[in-house]
């Protein structure tokens, strides 16, 4: 049931794997700095807590076919760096397949975040697993709207998603 996971595929400078609950004190750091949830309304603001939820969601995704973040796994230093992956959603009552991405704050302005979203977005379509992709992100979040252009996307549409005004940035193949 992992089908949309890049479990074993690699990068320039990364490999990606399933999370997995050992990484939770890696992946920590990301909710004590302010600036990974500045946008996002509707997260929980005990950093535990949040990073609890989140590999909650990310676990039951790998359980229910869903796809799911994968750990960005720096191969210089196999340390995490973050997490990105094909993530199935529904947006406006379509189902739509999603690149997220996020980095931990030490690894951010690097480039990384663009490799791995380039990295999803030409395994996607090599395994025909859609036409068309996309991005969802908060309508302030700006340095992720750079991401999604850099890995070739279009602002398409602007909603609201999970109580959060978002731009919907797609890619077609």
């Amino acid at each position: 049931m992992t089908r949309f996971l890049l479990e074993g595929e690699q990068s320039q400078r990364m490999w990606f794997r399933k999370l997995s609950p050992e990484d939770f004190d890696s992946w920590l750091p990301f909710y004590h700095d302010p600036a990974s949830t500045e946008f996002w309304e509707g997260l929980a603001e005990d950093p535990r807590v949040a990073c609890q939820e989140q590999f909650e969601r990310v676990f039951e995704r790998y359980e229910k076919g869903l796809g799911g973040m994968n750990a960005l796994i720096a191969k210089d230093s196999s340390e995490l760096i973050g997490i990105c992956g094909l993530l199935v959603q529904n947006v406006d009552d379509i189902e739509e397949l999603e690149i997220g991405y996020s980095l931990l704050p030490a690894f951010r302005g690097r480039g990384y975040a663009t490799e791995a979203a380039r990295k999803c977005r030409d395994f996607a379509f090599e395994k025909g697993f859609s036409n068309s992709l996309i991005s969802i992100i908060h309508v302030d979040n700006i340095p992720s709207q750079k991401v999604a252009v850099a890995n070739g996307m279009q602002l398409d549409k602007t909603t609201v998603y999970k109580n959060n005004p978002v731009h919907i940035f797609r890619i077609s193949h």
